[in-house]
């Protein structure tokens, strides 16, 4: 990657000469000094000069490493609302880094593939035994070798405790001591490049956790009352000198790209980031990266937001904010009722039919708002939004560790259904999301883990067993075998075990997922997200219909039946396919060959004739091949 004239503007920087340059925006302090800690010192302290807009400044002497902390009219001492590490948590004193330090080797690395994007969901903490940067390096050859292109980590920021899902983190700057660290995460970058992995960052824009938070020490205009999420006041970005509060969430962005090549963001719920000012954050914060990409490459921006909020991801000629992707939870919700027959909550507004499914596949999704009720319409004809923007997945962290058990997908379903579920995500036009384990199955729940200190730990309890009883009312009424968040084990609990992957039947889901992304990186017709050609139609109350092909003539049919009965399907009678439903087609893979962990299927007799129909089994998806060239 070619260098950047971009640097923080704010924190600790490290000069030439053995100098640190610190800043701090603090308007409401007198007097603030940087405080440090070089041994055998003890504590020193510096005053710093005050500008007119209240940026505190001050240039010192000392090397990289040195422990620091702001302390603000002579009475309380804080850690850098920029902290580029936090080595002893949240609470201690922030460090001195020289991120430049580090001997980058990825020169060749050049960004994403959008059409090609596979995105992988995980939590550094529990995908290995160690829960570090370092060890997730151990396995990168093999989420290559999977066909996986982005890891997709959930927040790394420093949070509170030693376990943590991160979106309690405060020190938005400062990659988790309990991973590795500045120097362990630049080097999983490093490393995953050299691979051929990208590798996005999942941040929390909307809010910050309650635990360490010292922003409000700094200045109360970090947060506004008039404005609420789920978590308290909202992030102030229209109100009072919110101008440096937005720069502070824009500089984040920028700063992961720069001094860490992080390959893009996935903005964790935006439809809490409240702005009603002249120009919102979000599309401030795009402008930024797309002023930056002219000079390092192509970082990317995703959203989640439960509108579906088009104007995220449409361009900026359309009066959208242009960013790269959105997740589209529509297409989890219907696969996801339909296999499971859950209504509750959310999942009451969707229909759990095949037509359902076929709707969303040729539209994108269902809704262009929230549902908020059984019963509730859709929001009118989408834009055309092209297919690589949209991001779809059977499950996500959400899904499963806001289950009161933290039960996969896979542990509701049989192996049959759940493997027929796999084909449809990864053989339909979109951007597919993999949420760990989701390739072989995996045995471990995903649960909701914290390291609170007492009273905290029990809100955080009592709020989630009121939202369990609320959302789950028929389902897992055990509420006092509810896993606690605090318990050791429940963390331990969470963590997979990665050794399932050679072990049946786990073995022979991650055949068919290895099978399926090879399909979708090099078949001609499978490696283009291209909805305009496809076709996509219920042949049967619970049976899928997914037409494509491409422009030399190939194509593909997949057939995925997600109910609970034996449905028949014959060629001729399928008028939406035309010209197509009057020749062979060839059977290319069924999920429930032997060799996929199924109860065997015989390829041979499923090819596909005019006038001879065939009956596709419960829970399973089926391939065919024809050249209509």
């Amino acid at each position: 990657m070619t260098s950047s004239p971009w640097q923080l503007a704010m924190g600790a920087q490290a000069l030439d000469g053995g100098r640190v340059r610190f800043r701090v925006w603090a308007p409401a302090a007198d007097r603030v000094e940087v405080e440090t800690y070089p041994p055998p010192d003890g504590i020193v302290r510096y005053a710093m000069e005050r500008d007119e807009q209240g940026v505190w400044s001050a240039t010192v002497e000392t090397p990289a490493g040195t422990l620091y902390r702001y302390r603000l009219n002579d009475e309380w001492s804080y850690p850098d609302p920029y902290s580029r590490s936090q080595p002893e948590g949240v609470h201690g004193p922030s460090q001195v880094v020289d991120t430049a330090a580090f001997r980058w080797s990825d020169g060749e690395w050049r960004g994403l593939d959008t059409q090609r994007l596979v995105i992988y969901e995980l939590h550094v903490g529990v995908y290995t035994p160690e829960g570090t940067f370092d060890a997730l390096v151990g396995q990168l050859d093999e989420l290559h070798a999977l066909g996986v292109t982005a890891l997709e980590l959930m927040p790394v920021a420093e949070f509170p405790g030693r376990r943590n899902w991160g979106y309690d983190g405060v020190n938005l700057f400062a990659p988790s001591s309990i991973y590795g660290g500045p120097e362990g995460l630049q080097r999983l970058l490093d490393a995953a490049h050299a691979r051929g992995l990208g590798v996005l960052l999942d941040v929390v824009y909307n809010h910050l956790g309650p635990d360490g938070n010292y922003l409000r020490a700094f200045s109360p205009d970090y947060f506004t009352s008039r404005h609420q999420t789920p978590w308290g006041d909202a992030i102030n970005f229209d109100g009072r000198n919110s101008s440096w509060v937005r720069q502070y969430f824009v500089e984040n962005a920028l700063y992961w790209f720069d001094e860490y090549h992080i390959d893009g963001l996935r903005m964790d719920a935006t439809h809490h980031i409240f702005d009603y000012g002249g120009k919102h954050v979000i599309a401030e914060l795009a402008e930024a990266v797309r002023r930056w990409q002219t000079e390092r490459g192509r970082p990317l921006l995703i959203a989640e937001d439960e509108r579906n909020e088009l104007r995220l991801v449409l361009p900026r000629g359309e009066g959208g904010y242009g960013l790269d992707g959105l997740w589209v939870d529509d297409f989890h919700h219907a696969v996801h009722v339909l296999l499971t027959g859950e209504f509750e909550g959310y999942l009451g507004s969707y229909e759990g039919t095949a037509e359902e499914i076929a709707r969303l596949l040729r539209v994108g999704f269902l809704y262009q708002s929230p549902p908020k009720e059984s019963g509730t319409e859709p929001a009118g004809v989408a834009p055309v939004v092209p297919s690589h923007q949209l991001i779809y997945c059977l499950q996500n962290h959400d899904q499963v560790g806001n289950r009161p058990f933290g039960k996969r997908l896979a542990h509701l379903i049989d192996l049959e259904h759940y493997k027929a579920a796999c084909a449809l995500l990864l053989l339909v036009p979109c951007t597919p999301l993999v949420f760990m384990g989701d390739e072989f199955a995996a045995s471990a729940p995903f649960l909701y883990f914290t390291d609170h200190h007492r009273e905290l730990a029990e809100q955080v309890l009592a709020g989630r067993t009121e939202e369990f009883r609320d959302f789950w009312s028929s389902h897992e009424p055990a509420w006092e075998q509810i896993p606690h968040p605090q318990a050791e084990e429940t963390f331990a609990r969470s963590r997979l075990d990665l050794s399932e992957r050679e072990r049946a039947p786990h073995s022979g889901v991650y055949r068919l997922w290895q099978e399926l992304l090879r399909l979708r990186h090099h078949d001609t017709v499978f490696r283009q997200q291209d909805r305009w050609r496809q076709l996509a139609e219920a042949v049967g109350p619970a049976t899928v219909a997914v037409e494509r092909w491409d422009e030399a003539g190939n194509r593909r049919l997949l057939l995925v039946n997600l109910g609970r009965d034996d449905e028949r399907f014959d060629l001729g009678a399928q008028a939406w396919l035309g010209d197509a439903a009057e020749v062979a087609w060839q059977p290319l893979l069924a999920s429930s060959e032997e060799r996929f962990a199924g109860p065997g299927a015989d390829l041979s007799s499923l090819e596909l004739l005019p006038g001879a129909p065939v009956t596709l089994a419960a829970g399973c998806a089926v391939l065919w091949a024809a050249d209509l060239s």
